[in-house]
């Protein structure tokens, strides 16, 4: 087994760690807001329990999904900017 995974963060290939949160590869990543409020505000997790709903991203496809609960799987692909 890998200790690395390949991940694409808004088609910015990264390596990562296996094992770790969506959250926190998008932190490592240089940019760590996972989506932007209604009013056009950068947002950012709050709580890492998946209560605030500050983290949803959408990963391969699946909108809405919390980062701070969704552990990177290789060849996973995350967007942080809001599907229409």
């Amino acid at each position: 087994m890998s200790a690395f995974v390949s991940i694409k963060i808004n088609d910015q290939l990264i390596d990562v760690n296996a094992g770790i949160s969506v959250d926190a590869a998008i932190a490592l990543s240089g940019n760590p807001v996972t989506r932007t409020s209604v009013t056009g505000q950068p947002r950012a997790p709050l709580c890492g329990m998946g209560i605030c709903m500050e983290c949803r991203v959408t990963i391969d496809g699946q909108a809405h999904q919390l980062a701070c609960q969704t552990l990177c799987l290789d060849g996973m692909q995350i967007s942080t900017v809001a599907s229409s």
